[in-house]
Parts: structure tokens; sequence; C-alpha cells
């Protein structure tokens, strides 16, 4: 496999010690995941020798497309990364989740302090997507990024590079989408992947109530979802569940039985007599 160098030393090779797969929560729902593009994302660079789009691997070996900059030589730099537009879809909440590599401004010789060690984390609500515009100063700043973990020239040698994991909080969402932009101040990093996910309540029956997928309300801590009974059933007591603003169902209150006939079995209400053949029939042939 050949490698491209990421300027002054930094490899994207990234032979990270082997983790393992992640698998998303199923109440989180992507807006956007950079490992999943088959091809070039397209985000704009401004000015355009900062940040550059390479292909890659990542800890799995699997391909991926990355964004890496390291002008630490030089003063005052000022590389801005803008992703496309993102729907928001019915979100109000977004939680941006950034993998990344970092080297120690101390591992570089000759710096001469100009060598930094965070970037910046922006966004920019917009109704519509403004194609190929920009402006720094329409962007709110989000965050400070610092790495938990930064890699040395020593680290290169064992081809290990040390994968940092941010996740960050944004909203309420109101417009109908928004742009994300990394500002580099002088860093030497590497973006290995950015996913923008939301939270909802996913699909749930509970006391043989059916309760949708629900995207929480930012504005209010929990929102109050009606169940409405299975098949085969009636109310009791009205079935409700609250769902947080972390996408958990809490305090299910009333419930649902089955109708005359019917039986309960797991969620759902099944009638007896066919429970009453199936048992038979098992029977039957043992």
């Amino acid at each position: 496999m050949e490698c491209k160098p990421l300027i002054l030393f930094l490899f994207l090779c990234l032979f990270i010690n082997r983790a393992k797969l992640s698998i998303h929560p199923t109440n989180e729902v992507n807006l956007l995941d950079s490992k999943a593009s088959q091809g070039e994302l397209g985000w704009i660079s401004y000015p355009s020798h900062g940040w550059e789009e390479i292909s890659g691997v990542d800890e799995h070996y699997t391909p991926i497309r990355t964004f890496q900059v390291c002008n630490v030589m030089e003063y005052s730099q000022n590389n801005w990364l803008r992703t496309n537009w993102i729907p928001r879809n019915s979100a109000q909440k977004i939680y941006v989740e950034l993998k990344f590599t970092l080297r120690d401004c101390n591992s570089i010789p000759m710096v001469l302090g100009t060598c930094k060690e965070t970037f910046n984390l922006h966004y920019l609500e917009t109704d519509e997507d403004q194609g190929s515009k920009f402006n720094e100063h329409q962007f709110s700043k989000i965050d400070t990024i610092a790495a938990d973990e930064s890699f040395t020239q020593m680290d290169l040698g064992d081809r290990i590079l040390k994968l940092n994991t941010e996740v960050r909080e944004v909203g309420p969402i109101t417009r109908k989408g928004f742009y994300l932009a990394f500002q580099d101040v002088g860093a030497c990093v590497a973006l290995v992947s950015v996913r923008v996910y939301f939270k909802k309540c996913p699909f749930t029956v509970r006391n043989l109530a059916m309760f949708p997928d629900t995207v929480p309300m930012d504005s209010q801590s929990l929102v109050e979802v009606r169940g409405s009974c299975v098949n085969n059933s009636r109310e009791e007591d009205p079935p409700k569940m609250y769902c947080s603003t972390e996408g958990e169902w809490l305090v299910p209150i009333g419930k649902c039985l089955c109708n005359t006939g019917f039986e309960e079995r797991g969620t759902a209400c099944q009638g007896i007599a066919i429970i009453f053949k199936n048992h038979s029939e098992h029977h039957c042939h043992s």
C-alpha cells in the first residue's frame, strides 16, 4: 500500500491501534458522515493553499476522504474549510463528531512559535444552499478544538497515529440547513472524519402501545407522546411516554389490554385459538 505523506511528516496511512468497529446507537440519525462518501467531498477550502482533500484509509483500512493542513512555518495562518450545505430535517439540536490527528509542535523542528495545537469549529445557518459563496465573518464559533493526544516523530516511526474524537452540541437550529467550517490558525492536523447527527426517540412498543419515532424539542426537557394500542387491543389507561432531549423514552404511563379472545405475547396480542393450535402442533411433532 502506497502512503501519501501529509506535509511535514504527518502520514495519513492510519496504522492506529485496532478498535472495535463502532456501531451508532439506534437513536442517532446521521445528517452527514464524511466516511460514507465514495468520492470527493468537494468542500470549499479558502485560501486554496490551505486545507487539502486527500484519499486515505481509516483504522479499519477502509478507504476514506480526509482533509489535512500543516502550514506551521509562517505566522498568521487563517485557513478555512467549509462543508457542503446540510439540511437539518426535523432536528433542532445537532451533534458534531470529529475524528482527527494532530502533530505535537515540539516534535517539529524550526517552527519558532508559529505552530499551534488547536483549530476552531464554526457554523452558519441558512435557508438554502449558497453554493461556492463564502464569507468567514458570517460564521459563528462553536468551540476551539484541542487534541487529547498529539503525535510525535517517534509515533510515526512506529506507524501509530493517535486518533482524537471530540463531540460538540449545536442548537437550537431554526433555519432549513447549515454549514460547518473548520478554521486552521497554524496547526498540523488531519480531519479523519466528520459526522453530524441528531437524536430521536426510536419507534418502540411498551405496555402493548406503539410510540412513533419522535424528535425531541430543543427548548423542552421532555416531550409527551401519546401511544396507540397494537392490533387486537384496547386502552385501559391512556398510554403515554416522554421523549428526552437525549433521545430516550422515559416515564411510561397507562397501558393497553388485549381484547377478549386474545392473549399478550411479547409486544402483540395473539388469538388464543391460534396459540392453542400452535401449542398442539408442537406436541404432535415432538
